[in-house]
């Protein structure tokens, strides 16, 4: 079997196709991303086909002020841009396609006209259920939502319609695909893993009691309600970490709940996250809408337990009352409650770490999502 995978952007794509390639069946890697990045994820440069200018062109333009950026979006054109670059680099005789949502439509078009079959990898809940959620919570607090543009959003429909398969990693996810339409059957659902070698547990280095939030900082994380019920809760000898860069929709927020207790750890590279992993008691991802918070399985890989919402896709892998728990989104005193049951029962805590750890090693590394969704492409190739 020959997998071509085909990547605006995407960390997680290049944990894809290293598992592909290990599996000897990574035809090609078609990425925004240099070639010499992509290496350092051990994938063979034979294998790579890198279009470089985009993402430096992306990432200038990502720096631009946030004004600048509303009135020339130009999220349409990265996406239409590199997806043509892909219809002229796919390789004949390819047996599966798997494109990123969003700027696949003209490469899975031109794959199935090589005779391939096709998957779209969605990383988050189907974009009607997504675009429709996070309007509401913007328009809930005075906002406009823009963070999408309207042109991307008519893509991804077309090809959920056009792919053979929709690969979702979440049962979160799953139940917005199908509410929308979209058949069971095209469905792949596998979640994501994470590196084990790269987070795994270290000796924490004081006794405070800390939650941490890693992660964009704004209203689709959903930490404003997180910051709510830590401030509300004034837990002795506590404190809220929050890792990561601050969105201007949040600083109100911040201001209104200001804590020496609540410390911003602005943002940091993922091999650097360990520590503060380390040295937090408990997880949390309050997310208004996650497709599958990557950031669970690896605090879980460091031995914490996890409060996570309905939304986040941690119902895969935390199991309620035995990893973490799970609450409602927008549940301040639900939020509450769960932290104030970790702060009076370290026993229960450690114990809940444990069993989080225990189940990342067993069933969510990188190298059991290869299995998995190497037999899901088999199926169909």
């Amino acid at each position: 079997m020959k997998v071509s995978i085909s990547v605006l952007g995407r960390f997680h794509a290049f944990n894809l196709a290293q598992q592909v390639q290990q599996r000897n069946s990574l035809h090609q890697l078609i990425s925004s991303y240099p070639t010499f990045e992509i290496a350092k994820y051990d994938i063979a440069e034979s294998s790579i086909n890198s279009v470089p200018h985009i993402e430096i062109l992306a990432r200038a333009w990502q720096k631009l002020p946030n004004c600048l950026k509303q009135q020339h979006n130009l999220q349409l054109w990265f996406a239409e841009t590199f997806d043509r670059a892909v219809t002229t680099k796919l390789l004949s005789d390819l047996d599966v396609f798997v494109g990123w949502s969003g700027s696949s439509l003209f490469s899975l078009r031109k794959a199935k006209e090589m005779g391939a079959m096709t998957v779209v990898e969605r990383g988050s809940s189907h974009m009607a259920y997504q675009t429709q959620i996070l309007q509401e919570e913007y328009e809930r607090w005075g906002l406009e939502f823009t963070a999408t543009h309207p042109g991307i959003c008519d893509r991804e429909l077309q090809e959920y319609q056009e792919a053979d398969r929709i690969a979702i990693p979440s049962l979160f996810a799953k139940r917005t695909f199908i509410a929308q339409g979209i058949p069971e059957s095209k469905l792949i659902h596998v979640p994501y893993g994470t590196s084990l070698t790269e987070f795994y547990p270290i000796s924490k280095e004081d006794n405070i009691f800390r939650v941490m939030h890693c992660g964009s900082i704004n209203l689709r994380k959903g930490v404003l309600y997180l910051i709510q019920a830590f401030y509300e809760l004034n837990l002795p000898d506590a404190e809220l970490w929050l890792v990561g860069s601050v969105a201007p929709e949040i600083e109100p927020f911040l201001a209104k709940y200001q804590s020496d207790r609540l410390i911003l750890q602005g943002r940091h590279p993922q091999n650097q996250l360990r520590w503060f992993y380390a040295q937090c008691s408990v997880f949390c991802l309050a997310s208004i809408e996650d497709g599958f918070g990557m950031v669970i399985p690896q605090a879980m890989a460091c031995g914490l337990p996890v409060i996570h919402t309905t939304n986040t896709g941690g119902a895969d892998i935390v199991r309620d009352g035995i990893d973490g728990f799970c609450v409602q989104i927008r549940d301040v005193e639900a939020l509450k409650e769960k932290i104030l049951f970790f702060y009076e029962h370290p026993e229960q805590r450690n114990e809940m770490g444990n069993n989080a750890l225990e189940q990342v090693n067993t069933s969510f590394s990188w190298n059991k999502y290869g299995e998995e969704i190497i037999k899901e492409y088999a199926q169909i190739s």
